[in-house]
């Protein structure tokens, strides 16, 4: 499971944290998020964000998550370790990280070398 975190305005990424669906794993991506000037969050009734996002900048709407969704969309396209069966590439955490971290440089256009 990978949460990501995308500026819907700037369409950009802006974090994300890779592990279960658990309020821990939103936690760890909360922790990144919660100190930066960002004036609103949307998300779906998952748990886990109403627990820790606070409820003034709040929006929870299964309509305002189309640009994450699309996002995951993007990322499943150019990443083959991401669609739900695969044989040939690793699914470890770490080689999944990188291969996100990667893949966000290039969206957001600041990595030059994969033009």
């Amino acid at each position: 499971m990978t949460w990501i975190d995308v500026d819907r305005f700037g369409k950009r990424f802006v974090d994300f944290v890779c592990g279960k669906r658990s309020t821990a794993t939103f936690r760890r991506l909360w922790n990144r998020l919660k100190y930066d000037d960002i004036n609103g969050f949307c998300s779906d009734y998952w748990k886990s964000y109403s627990e820790l996002i606070p409820e003034e900048k709040h929006c929870e709407s299964k309509t305002e998550t189309f640009t994450v969704e699309g996002y995951n969309s993007r990322i499943r396209h150019y990443l083959a370790r991401f669609k739900r069966k695969t044989k040939c590439y690793s699914k470890k955490q770490y080689m999944l990280e990188n291969s996100l971290k990667l893949l966000f440089l290039k969206l957001n256009k600041q990595l030059d070398i994969l033009i």
